[in-house]
């Protein structure tokens, strides 16, 4: 089943300090967590948590977002082509086009979205 969004959104990770990335954030029965590792105005760096059955509904962003699983799959469909990741798998969607993520099964990611460069809307 698909979800909006029911995470919990933490502050930045502690900095100068060594991780374990996959290990950053832990999975929540029924949830989508997310965790943030840089928030920055020209962009930000989060990782992602999702129990099985979650996943995040469709939207389209107008930047470029990074998209690496560093845990199990999941599916990427990006404009309606479905693309499957499997751990250390990474894709870039590309600014203002559709995406969503689907699960399979459980699944961890890295999401870097870079603002500089583009007209904010």
């Amino acid at each position: 089943m698909l979800h909006k969004r029911s995470e919990k959104e933490i502050s930045e990770i502690e900095k100068s300090k060594v991780y374990i990335t996959v290990e950053i954030i832990e999975y929540i029965p029924n949830s989508v967590v997310i965790k943030t590792i840089l928030r920055k105005s020209t962009g930000n760096i989060s990782v992602m948590s999702f129990d099985s059955g979650e996943g995040l509904t469709e939207k389209k962003t107008p930047f470029d977002t990074f998209i690496q699983l560093i845990d199990g799959q999941a599916e990427i469909v990006i404009d309606g082509k479905n693309q499957l990741l499997k751990t250390g798998d990474a894709i870039v969607i590309p600014a203002h086009s559709a995406n969503t993520i689907k699960p399979n099964g459980r699944f961890k990611l890295i999401q870097t979205i870079i603002k500089s460069g583009y007209d904010q809307i």
